[in-house]
């Protein structure tokens, strides 16, 4: 069974409490593998390592990327269970650009920095102060707000400008920010952000979208 913890592309929706629980449940029941998109989810954005951990699963293999390569390269890696990997002998899987040594070197290093707990803790930090300052324009502008640690998916009002209207209108005033499916703004700062860095941009989506 592959999941998003959060569903990204879809506009960062959360499932409900208790969700990734049971399909880990029902994995071992039926003796199938949980397998985990963490690929944007993953390596602190949510404020954990895994955005899993939240409802204390564990999968038994991970995709991971982006944030893996530190802004520096493009990597992926699958990480998981060494009973479950190891059905691959050597060999008997090839990649064109698997094992690249200056990806390897960079995907080490992230992990490492990470290890230290300090952006976990900054995601959940700075991302209580995003959420708070998005709930408080829930209907002046913004119609809902989803998300956890410093990702958030903010659904402009019907009255307000279309997502791709919203998202130019920011660039114009110095930040980017993707749109999704026609009305949600996709907010997923770096996690080096600064608290003054971070009201900034929110100061900016207020004046474009507020009414």
């Amino acid at each position: 069974m592959l999941v998003e913890p959060v569903q990204g592309e879809a506009g960062v929706i959360v499932p409900p409490p208790g969700y990734l629980a049971e399909a880990r449940r029902l994995c071992d029941r039926a003796g199938a593998l949980l397998i985990a998109d963490e690929i944007q989810s993953g390596l602190c954005r949510t404020g954990s390592v895994f955005a899993l951990e939240h409802e204390g699963v564990r999968a038994d293999l991970y995709t991971l990327g982006k944030a893996l390569g530190g802004g520096i390269v493009p990597v992926s890696a699958v990480v998981g269970r060494k009973d479950v990997l190891g059905v691959l002998q050597p060999g008997e899987h090839g990649s064109t650009f698997g094992g690249n040594p200056l990806a390897c070197a960079v995907g080490r290093a992230v992990v490492r920095l990470l290890a230290g707990g300090e952006f976990a803790e900054r995601a959940t930090t700075l991302g209580h102060r995003l959420h708070t300052r998005l709930a408080g324009l829930v209907g002046h502008g913004i119609a809902e707000v989803r998300g956890r640690g410093l990702w958030a998916g903010v659904d402009i009002a019907p009255d307000g400008p279309t997502g791709r209207e919203a998202s130019q209108a920011l660039r114009e005033r110095g930040v980017l920010c993707k749109e999704t499916h026609g009305s949600t703004l996709r907010i997923a700062p770096p996690l080096v952000i600064t608290e003054d860095e971070l009201d900034t941009g929110l100061d900016a989506l207020e004046a474009v979208i507020r009414r």
